[in-house]
């Protein structure tokens, strides 16, 4: 009688799989307590998050976003043993684009199309500030926007821990062991929180955007910020010892946008090196201050704007 192996890429998720599992749990619980310790910021957050996740855009993104995951594997990269590296920067990407891109809309359909609608002067005459409603549609919006990066992010880990065996094979070289696998896959964690920071603060930005201007305009604008943000350090480098005008508009833009760059770990994949915890917690603060003044300016624009 054969005994069955479990692959070796499979035992090396077992730990990370199960990581996911507790990640999926705690993000339940901390839904159940801001609906029920933030009642009226919870009301708002949860209806929002039902708009979002029962829209055909989630399922849409979630479907094309896991094909997309798996064309990847298959793939014939022909990079003389660096696939893997390509399947981890174009996952990262594949991820982080999706929420963002839910993000936006949500933010769009949620506060735009309300506010142009008039549905929005319902909701704010009942007790509930405007501070409130923005703060729970924020809430509401990255609760879709963490489920699907959850969801993505899960069969992601999944197919980096398959690649290295299938890179391997079609090498025709040895079969990583289980300890490989698990190493590729727990490197990449922090790569994929550092993303998921860098959705969280697009997202304040969306925000902010759709208190004024509807989905289109959104969504342009939100690119342009993500394509300036992730150059805003070559921005800076570029006009050091130039023209003192250019120096002044650089500095003023590296203030005034976020810098993605912060977020990003292509380079560290490239270089095989690992992103240190320590460096998410940093990144965790930045990130954190810059969407606490995306919020301020939301409510600021949301504060004179006229429902009737």
């Amino acid at each position: 009688m054969v005994a069955f192996v479990i692959p070796s890429w499979i035992q090396g998720l077992k730990y990370v799989d199960l990581g996911a599992a507790v990640a999926f749990l705690l993000f339940g619980i901390a839904v159940l307590l801001v609906r029920n310790c933030l009642p009226k910021v919870g009301a708002v957050a949860w209806v929002t998050a039902k708009e979002a996740l029962l829209q055909p855009l989630f399922v849409i993104l979630a479907l094309v976003g896991i094909f997309a995951l798996f064309i990847f594997l298959l793939i014939p990269y022909n990079t003389l043993g660096e696939d893997v590296k390509l399947v981890i920067t174009q996952g990262l990407t594949v991820v982080k684009l999706f929420a963002v891109f839910l993000a936006v809309w949500t933010a769009s359909s949620t506060i735009a199309d309300e506010l142009e609608g008039k549905t929005a002067l319902m909701a704010l005459s009942k007790p509930l500030s405007r501070t409130k409603f923005i703060i729970g549609k924020y809430v509401g919006v990255m609760i879709a926007v963490t489920l699907l990066f959850l969801i993505l992010g899960t069969f992601f880990v999944n197919t980096v821990s398959y690649k290295v065996v299938y890179d391997a094979r079609e090498s025709s070289k040895d079969i990583p062991t289980a300890i490989e696998c698990a190493k590729a896959v727990s490197d990449i964690l922090p790569g994929m929180a550092l993303h998921y920071l860098e959705t969280v603060v697009l997202a304040a930005v969306a925000i902010a955007i759709s208190t004024r201007l509807p989905l289109l305009p959104n969504l342009s604008l939100t690119l342009l910020i993500y394509l300036l943000g992730n150059i805003v350090p070559v921005i800076v480098q570029s006009s050091a010892n130039q023209i003192p005008v250019v120096v002044f508009v650089a500095n003023i833009v590296s203030m005034v946008l976020p810098c993605l760059d912060h977020f990003n770990m292509e380079t560290a994949v490239a270089m095989e090196t690992a992103v240190p915890w320590l460096y998410v917690l940093y990144a965790l603060g930045y990130a954190g201050l810059y969407c606490a003044a995306m919020l301020i300016v939301s409510l600021l624009l949301f504060e004179d704007r006229d429902l009737a």
